[in-house]
């Protein structure tokens, strides 16, 4: 028994160290001096300085973010509304398929979402002059994949929840939009949070579907730091993905400590 939890000790420290290794690496060289990312010159934060004055740099985070949080946004009220039609209006004509075009984002290779996408844009373009290819259309694009991980988010919170609390609101002489807002949305919250995160998250990291609707002027941050690596990883590079690494290991820390503090017993 002990050899083999000695075993399975050494499969996961093998396993964190082949996960972490590069980014602790990345985070080293990040402070190099030389501008040669694989030969250490000394120790220097320069690099953290250029990348504060790198205006494509910052251009591109700025776009990124603010796509992020609108797409984040649509989706979230998108997925919610199609997670409510699925899970709470039984069955009804036409269901197979809706749950078949909200879950299908999940499955399809990012290739063909994206080339469909840019196929839509452009006869779009062509009959009504509108959308212009740019933030609205990547805005559009992402909102679309990141609905559909919302309603799946959505759905498994509210099939687990107790309808004799909204039931016994009703009783009470609550109306359907009150039992919503005072009931049912604060319990289905941390659905509609993580949902929210999730597809930020994946509207900040995408890349492929993005290259197909973007136009010019429009390069969000993976594009630019994508462009960037194709011509020879540059230390600013690591200094941004450093930082990156930090803010995302910040709130994770500060998820887990809420959470916590939420669990302990209140004494």
């Amino acid at each position: 028994m002990q050899r083999k939890s000695r075993l399975v000790l050494i499969a996961a420290i093998l396993g964190f160290i082949f996960l972490y290794a590069p980014m602790v690496s990345l985070v080293i060289f990040s402070f190099n001096k030389s501008k040669l990312v694989t030969v250490w010159g000394g120790f220097s934060t320069k690099w953290y300085g250029e990348l504060f004055q790198n205006a494509q740099i910052l251009n591109a985070a700025g776009l990124s973010l603010r796509i992020a949080v609108i797409s984040a946004s649509l989706a979230l009220v998108i997925g919610t509304i199609a997670a409510f039609v699925l899970v709470r209006f039984g069955r009804f004509r036409g269901r197979n398929l809706l749950t078949g075009m909200i879950t299908s984002p999940l499955v399809m290779p990012d290739v063909i979402i994206g080339l469909s996408l840019l196929l839509m844009f452009v006869a779009m373009q062509n009959l009504i002059g509108w959308p212009n290819r740019g933030m609205t259309t990547i805005i559009i694009a992402h909102a679309t994949f990141g609905a559909a991980y919302v309603a799946v988010v959505v759905q498994s919170r509210l099939r687990d929840m107790d309808l004799s609390v909204e039931e016994a609101a009703a009783d009470l002489g609550a109306g359907a939009v009150r039992v919503f807002f005072d009931i049912t949305l604060p319990i289905i919250s941390p659905a509609l949070i993580s949902g929210w995160l999730l597809s930020f998250t994946l509207s900040m990291d995408d890349l492929v579907i993005t290259s197909f609707v973007s136009g010019p002027g429009s390069s969000t941050l993976p594009m630019v730091i994508f462009s960037k690596v194709r011509l020879g990883v540059s230390p600013d590079i690591n200094a941004l993905a450093t930082i990156i690494i930090l803010i995302v290991s910040v709130g994770v820390i500060g998820a887990a400590l809420a959470m916590r503090k939420k669990d302990m017993p209140h004494g």
